[in-house]
């Protein structure tokens, strides 16, 4: 039988710390909320290890080193208020809604947003609202101090640095295949903004995202 808290030490000290994340309020909200809550039953095992576990659909909840790194790329502060586009599990919406004000999730799949509200009821997570939406359908979705895309961009889209608030931080991976970056950007006042490169991963594109053009000979 899986020995959970020894898990999810091990998750915290051999992942997520390992790939430079040490910023002590980040570490805690992933020792505290319960990973293994939002897995689904049939990987609840796996809850705890490297990998990317499936959901259904084509997606994966992000390994955990990977959420830690941008939990701590963020700077998230108690009064902030995010959006994050793809749900998921709503276990990286549940370690979001642990570290700032309120989180609105945005979640194509309608089964993969029940599901996440179900999973966030029984955490006790109470400032997360999950909704079913296509973004790349809206013109406008509000305006928030955090965006956060947890799925891909094979093509920067500028719409979601529009919704940050002054001094607001964006986070997104960009690009296909094997080759992404995942930025920051931040928003410095009205038009200007900055884009940091922080690191290299890989992340399953978001549904209905723009794909540049396909060379024809």
């Amino acid at each position: 039988m899986l020995d959970i808290e020894f898990a999810r030490r091990q998750m915290i000290e051999q992942q997520v710390r390992a790939w430079d994340v040490l910023d002590l309020a980040v570490l805690e909200t992933m020792s505290r909320v319960p990973r293994e809550e939002f897995a689904p039953s049939a990987f609840s095992e796996l809850a705890f290890a490297d990998m990317n576990i499936p959901l259904g659909h084509g997606q994966h909840m992000l390994a955990p080193m990977l959420e830690g790194r941008i939990l701590q790329s963020l700077e998230l502060r108690p009064d902030d208020t995010v959006v994050e586009i793809g749900t998921g599990s709503g276990y990286f919406a549940a370690c979001l809604g642990a570290l700032v004000r309120s989180v609105t999730s945005l979640e194509y799949y309608a089964d993969l947003a029940a599901t996440a509200r179900t999973s966030l009821a029984r955490a006790g997570v109470t400032n997360v609202a999950v909704e079913v939406a296509d973004v790349f359908s809206r013109t406008d979705f509000g305006r928030y101090d955090v965006v956060v895309l947890t799925g891909s961009l094979p093509l920067y889209d500028a719409r979601f640095e529009q919704a940050l608030n002054d001094g607001g931080r964006l986070f997104a991976v960009v690009g296909r295949g094997q080759v992404m970056e995942a930025l920051r950007i931040t928003r410095s006042g009205p038009g200007r903004f900055t884009r940091e490169i922080l690191f290299e991963t890989v992340v399953d594109p978001l549904i209905h995202a723009a794909e540049p053009p396909r060379f024809v000979f």
